[in-house]
């Protein structure tokens, strides 16, 4: 049994940190699946079971939070590369360029980024580079 269904993050602007992610999750076969009021939601696709990833606007009262962390799962370093590369460009900041972190374990390689409101994202995969 999976113990997480969905997991969501507080953003800014909903437009904005929307066309961030439909770039970066792209290229690990995650695309936006859900569009209501509160936010988006991305997936992996129609027909396929998995966790929900949402980003929701808060109220105004509320602002986003800082040090969340989301890993992605990438299905080969390659896909990792590639959502490092797509987050570059739609306008994350590094926070650690695409490679193997032995420091978790030796066939770990991830890529770490910061989206338009601060939250640390990842893309991960456990294989051998």
């Amino acid at each position: 049994m999976a113990v997480l269904d969905h997991i969501s993050l507080g953003v800014r602007d909903l437009a904005a940190s929307g066309a961030f992610y439909d770039a970066a999750l792209a290229p690990l076969g995650s695309a936006r699946v859900v569009e209501k009021g509160i936010g988006y939601a991305y997936g992996p696709g129609p027909g396929r079971e998995g966790m929900m990833f949402w980003i929701v606007q808060p109220d105004a009262e509320i602002t986003p939070s800082r040090g969340s962390h989301v890993g992605f799962t990438a299905p080969d370093p390659n896909a990792v590369d590639a959502f490092h590369a797509a987050a570059m460009a739609a306008g994350a900041r590094d926070n650690g360029a695409p490679g193997l972190r032995p420091e978790y374990s030796e066939t770990y390689y991830g890529a770490f980024a910061l989206d338009p409101d601060g939250h640390k994202i990842e893309a991960m995969c456990r294989s051998a580079v």
